[in-house]
């Protein structure tokens, strides 16, 4: 069973950056793809950024495309989201999603219920 635990995230001004970390432990997160969600109140929970278990690709969702960065350390367990340029709008608890994808290694896993290990969340405020 791998646990995730999220980390980085805090108060900041608009325009300022972030990095947060998912950090597995359990399990490695070699075979895993990671996905990273966050949830505004009385929001659906949005899908923001991803990256496959292999060759490392990644994708964004357009809110926040040219602004943060998702990569991964396999020899530290955990993944990144660097997050530039940030606006209020950005402001949610920001999860990390895992799944093994050891049968399918290239792929990116786009959709919240084809996880099935998530963090507990970080919260991520920007001000005005």
């Amino acid at each position: 069973e791998v646990q995730l635990v999220e980390s980085g995230g805090g108060l900041v001004q608009a325009g300022g950056s972030l990095r947060l970390s998912c950090t597995a432990s359990g399990s490695t997160l070699d075979t895993y793809a990671v996905g990273w969600f966050r949830q505004a109140p009385g929001d659906e929970r949005e899908g923001i950024s991803y990256i496959s278990s292999s060759i490392y690709s990644t994708d964004y969702a357009d809110s926040v495309k040219g602004r943060f960065t998702i990569s991964r350390d396999n020899a530290k367990n955990t993944v990144y989201l660097q997050m530039n340029s940030l606006k209020p709008e950005d402001t949610a608890v920001y999860y990390c999603a895992a799944v093994d994808t050891a049968d399918r290694t290239l792929e990116l896993v786009y959709y919240d219920w084809e996880y099935d290990h998530w963090g507990q969340g970080t919260q991520v405020t920007v001000s005005s």
